[in-house]
């Protein structure tokens, strides 16, 4: 790309994002690939010579906050943080140009033979699976066995892999595969972070279009406080993804897990209550904001619900 980065801006992205991602809705799995892949989307931090932009993560983060926020059902964040993490193996040019589509098992290992929590595994070519060493293995699902879950989402249910004969196609080492999980969490954080800026969109309008006894439901003060909490904890949790994009006072890079602990705390939140100010019409296939809790809540599983803030907090304990 001969444009340099210093000329673009991230926020620039979100709107040809939310063009490409709304096309990709229409379309079947396979034809949404290529509607991400040609807009440019999979490959925005891969190398140019794998076919992509070679762009920071900061300019994944409106992406996949779009992604979020329209509830594309699609693995365009693992697709694009394998992509960049398999640097010029023509494997991430496949995954840039929409010819293969990857997904990540967020549990388990590859020594232990079985991984877990894996997004649209049965519909995708390759699953990215901790190796158990430190670093990572790229696996052809094809020789996988995989087992769908479907507590959390029996629509689009997360997978467990059965990992016997597993055919390994690329592996990545510890230092790579520890940029990719840093990369992880602060695009997940932004996924949840744009459902839960849809859903209070989405909400806003409801409760200021929705009349009872002559006045708009936005009129009460018990609705406006609500919807007040709501957008602070939106403002914090954004604030929070730009702070973490930026080294700290020392220009060391930032622990991305308080921010990706509260994205998941905070979402959960504003989605419930979103779905509760919709009242009955909240709890209806007609209104989708279940659909996005869903997503936050099969994220908040892989770490053990609630685990990873309290982690978080003890190790701020013992840090200090």
């Amino acid at each position: 790309m001969s444009t340099p980065d210093n000329d673009l801006k991230p926020e620039e992205f979100a709107k040809a994002a939310a063009e490409a991602i709304t096309d990709a809705q229409t379309r079947n799995f396979r034809d949404a690939a290529g509607v991400l892949a040609n807009a440019g989307l999979c490959g925005v931090c891969a190398r140019e010579d794998a076919g992509g932009l070679a762009l920071g993560i900061e300019f994944a983060v409106p992406i996949v906050a779009e992604a979020g926020r329209l509830r594309l059902q699609w693995p365009l964040l693992e697709t694009i943080l394998i992509a960049k993490a398999l640097g010029d193996s023509p494997l991430a040019a496949e995954l840039v140009g929409g010819e293969r589509v990857a997904t990540w098992a967020l549990q388990g290992n590859l020594q232990d033979k079985l991984a877990g929590h894996a997004r649209h595994a049965g519909h995708c070519d390759w699953v990215l699976v901790a190796d158990g060493r430190g670093g990572a293995a790229l696996l052809d699902l094809g020789s996988v066995e995989i087992q769908n879950d479907e507590a959390l989402d029996p629509e689009h249910p997360q997978s467990w892999l059965m990992l016997d004969g597993a055919k390994v196609l690329a592996a990545l080492d510890a230092a790579t595969f520890a940029a990719l999980q840093r990369d992880s969490g602060i695009l997940i954080a932004s996924l949840v972070n744009g459902a839960a800026e849809g859903a209070l969109t989405t909400t806003a309008e409801y409760m200021s279009t929705r009349v009872q006894f002559g006045r708009p439901l936005s009129a009460k003060q018990a609705v406006r406080h609500l919807l007040a909490r709501m957008r602070l904890l939106q403002e914090a949790s954004n604030a929070g993804i730009q702070r973490v994009l930026r080294t700290d006072e020392d220009d060391r890079v930032r622990d991305t897990r308080p921010v990706l602990a509260n994205a998941l705390a905070s979402a959960a939140f504003v989605l419930e209550k979103s779905i509760h100010l919709h009242g009955g019409m909240g709890f209806t296939w007609e209104v989708p904001l279940h659909y996005a809790l869903r997503e936050v809540r099969k994220f908040d599983a892989a770490w053990g619900s609630g685990a990873l803030a309290r982690q978080v907090g003890r190790d701020f304990i013992q840090s200090v």
